[in-house]
């Protein structure tokens, strides 16, 4: 007896499909024709093939923002990781105080970009800003709209501020995934703190900091409001990350033909390494799932 086959579900899935099309799939192939096409206004436009793209590859506007992209995003990762670890370990598990230590984690991330940017921009500043006034005060000149290592120490430590809690409550939800059991076991062997973290903790929490790594390298590799509203990606070009370049490529200079092969080329990164990312968390999982 041949099997039927109700078709009907397509119709509350339908309306999901258009909306992913309106919003993702068509702004990217419009995205993709000016990458191959040049344009001098009155939507007149002329075929560029690859133009832009090699143009894109011999620049070395390009590639310094890149490599200024690649240094934040390391930098993000080998601080923000280990310091979110070290506070998820020193939260207390259970309580009254760990619900307080959960909310006080998740109030940095419920600020909205901008207004992280407008708080550092503003509490940095020499004449009105806490940081800015009392650095100055102990002789120590800082100004983040004239200084190389001042604006990269600004951008940096308000990412840390703003995004160390993310990895915090990640690797706390691994934290408490695990048995107590483990630790029991741990404490007749009498192994050491070192020994529990080592054997214990941090198998448990591959899992959760796989994805940790993978959304704050998305996101600083994004990144743009935070140091645009800080620094504006000065001084100089000394901030100026790929998305900054980009849209001062597009509305800037109005340059839609190599903005948009730049932002093909900057998307396809993303991609790669979110690829990279995925399946050595899927290999991790079924490493787990084989012991």
């Amino acid at each position: 007896m041949e099997k039927t086959v109700n078709q009907k579900a397509w119709w509350l899935v339908a309306p999901v499909l258009v909306l992913v099309a309106f919003s993702a799939v068509i702004p990217l192939m419009t995205v993709v024709n000016y990458s191959v096409q040049d344009t001098f206004g009155n939507n007149k436009f002329f075929w560029a093939g690859l133009e832009w793209f090699s143009e894109l590859l011999d620049s070395e506007r390009m590639w310094n923002a890149l490599g200024r992209q690649a240094a934040f995003s390391a930098i993000i990762l080998a601080i923000e990781i280990p310091l979110g670890i070290i506070v998820a370990l020193s939260m207390p598990k259970k309580g009254v105080w760990s619900s307080v230590c959960l909310v006080l984690m998740a109030l940095p991330l419920l600020i909205p970009w901008n207004v992280v940017g407008t708080i550092w921009q503003i509490f940095g500043r020499v004449d009105i800003g806490l940081l800015g006034y009392a650095l100055d005060a102990i002789g120590v000149e800082y100004n983040y709209t004239q200084d190389f290592y001042a604006a990269w120490i600004t951008v940096i430590v308000m990412d840390v501020w703003h995004w160390t809690s993310l990895v915090a409550l990640l690797a706390f939800a691994g934290l408490k995934s695990i048995p107590d059991a483990y630790y029991q076991a741990a404490k007749i062997d009498q192994a050491s703190r070192w020994k529990v973290f080592r054997y214990i903790e941090l198998p448990k929490m591959q899992g959760v900091l796989m994805i940790a790594i993978l959304l704050r390298f998305m996101d600083s590799f994004m990144i743009y409001t935070e140091p645009f509203v800080v620094t504006g990606g000065g001084p100089g070009n000394a901030t100026t990350f790929l998305s900054i370049d980009l849209v001062k490529m597009a509305l800037g200079q109005f340059d839609l033909g190599p903005a948009a092969a730049f932002s093909l080329m900057y998307f396809l990164v993303i991609l790669l390494v979110s690829w990279v990312f995925y399946t050595v968390m899927t290999n991790l999982e079924k490493k787990e799932q084989g012991k």
